[in-house]
């Protein structure tokens, strides 16, 4: 069953219907969906599908050679392998000149590694042979850096020739809810805080109703897909994984300033730098700082990525006892009750979600929203506020500025008045006496008679975890 991406190919569907030549340019992280996506989309539609493969030219050449066999003698087992590349083209050339079809070229960069002509030869067609025909052209990969520095910068041969592009991005945690609509929201939003969003995830970790019998199988498991998958993908991504790995693993563990990072892994400063700014291309790894502040001093990184940020934080300190298979015996002490605290920056990022895609009635449109930390001078600590969203200039008062002050509480009791007297005093200490804040309060059990009264009288909004589903 093909679930959301809904948007995405509706748009792929009108721009076939146009009948005229196209240039869809689609990446993303590997296991986003981009294939699912793209076999939704042809499943009634001529195609010729070729998947390019992480080997040298002539390998590629008799893949797409078969490819090109298959679309044009399906029932024939066996294919003849063009001259060249160039003459493959011309055969696609000469199929399109008439009829609309669908050329799909998936993981585009195996394809430009193995001959790094590709991009110059497809430029020329587009710009010639294939500027008036029938073809649908999809650029398909998962090397982000790679589709966005040698396909859609300025400096590729591609450039400019693109009618459209789609980044494919992890599902939102209610989109993701969708694969399981039976379930609670407790346990969809935990789903969420392990794949992150991931459809492929989702689909592994296989929840049926009962979430922990769910991980130990397929999760903390030696023999399970899941198991392995961080390490291969930073074997798949990168050539240095093991240094990428020592980075992740001190960011789990707490190092969240760049020379933390670095005496932890025993890298150079300089050359730590170039390694994390790797993974923020990835995904893997966000830089963030407080939202008011633009000073590069107060830069953090943290794990972006639920499901590295899940892996990282619960199986290397249990590898013992996953690999003898006795984790189920402990699973209750050395992960069920830590679930909650995991929770809480997954918490956070699925209410910013919610006021970016879904809260109605915002106060005013949003035009940037992150976290903000500071000094508290009065207490001599760092205060901290789970959300601060912006207000665009033009939604700003004659008098100051207009924000949305968030806090985000996954815990088991009911968040009291305490909480928004505090979130309040910490607002203070980045806006002025003309600025105009609206506070809102989320939490996963709800909220004491006290702290509803000030929302009956409009000081707070107040959102549990089963109105955001």
């Amino acid at each position: 069953m093909f679930l959301c991406r809904e948007t995405e190919l509706q748009k792929l569907n009108r721009r076939f219907n146009k009948s005229q030549m196209e240039c869809v340019i689609l990446y993303g992280r590997r296991r986003v969906g981009k294939t699912a996506l793209i076999n939704e989309f042809v499943k009634d539609k001529p195609v010729i599908y070729f998947p390019a493969l992480n080997t040298n030219a002539k390998d590629n050449l008799t893949a797409l050679s078969k490819a090109i066999c298959a679309y044009l003698y399906p029932d024939t087992g066996t294919a003849p392998v063009y001259g060249s590349f160039d003459d493959a083209f011309a055969e696609i050339t000469r199929i399109t000149q008439t009829k609309r079809a669908v050329f799909v070229i998936d993981e585009f960069p195996y394809l430009a590694k193995a001959d790094s002509s590709i991009p110059s030869r497809l430029q020329h067609l587009l710009d010639h042979d294939w500027k008036d025909s029938k073809l649908f052209l999809i650029l398909c990969g998962s090397s982000m850096s790679f589709m966005e520095k040698e396909v859609l910068s300025s400096k590729s041969p591609l450039f400019g020739r693109r009618t459209a592009q789609f980044r494919l991005k992890p599902l939102t945690y209610l989109d993701a809810a969708k694969f399981h609509p039976e379930l609670p929201p407790e346990t969809n939003a935990l789903i969420y805080g392990i794949t992150g969003g991931i459809p492929h995830y989702i689909n592994k970790l296989a929840v049926k109703s009962n979430l922990k019998e769910a991980l130990l199988e397929n999760f903390f498991d030696t023999s399970a897909y899941l198991f392995e998958e961080p390490e291969n993908l930073l074997k798949q991504e990168l050539r240095e994984p093991a240094i990428y790995n020592s980075i992740i693993a001190a960011i789990a563990n707490g190092a969240a300033r760049l020379n933390e990072i670095s005496q932890r892994t025993g890298l150079e400063t300089a050359k730590c730098a170039k390694y994390i700014y790797v993974l923020t291309e990835l995904g893997i790894i966000q830089k963030i700082k407080p939202i008011t502040e633009k000073a590069e001093r107060k830069t953090l990184y943290k794990i972006a990525d639920p499901f590295f940020r899940f892996w990282y934080r619960f199986v290397p300190g249990n590898m013992m006892n996953i690999s003898a298979g006795t984790i189920a015996r402990n699973y209750d002490a050395a992960i069920g009750s830590y679930l909650s605290a995991y929770m809480d920056p997954v918490f956070e990022e699925i209410c910013r979600q919610y006021l970016i895609y879904y809260a109605d009635n915002l106060p005013f449109a949003i035009n940037e929203i992150g976290e903000w930390w500071g000094p508290d001078p009065s207490q001599k600590k760092e205060a901290r506020l789970d959300i601060v969203a912006l207000a665009s200039k033009e939604n700003n008062t004659q008098a100051g500025r207009r924000f949305i002050i968030g806090s985000c509480k996954y815990k088991n009791e009911k968040t009291d008045t305490d909480e928004l007297y505090l979130m309040q005093r910490y607002a203070s200490l980045f806006t002025n006496t003309n600025d105009e804040c609206f506070y809102y309060i989320f939490s996963k059990s709800g909220f004491t008679d006290a702290l509803l009264e000030k929302q009956e009288k409009g000081e707070v909004r107040l959102i549990t975890l089963g109105e955001m589903y």
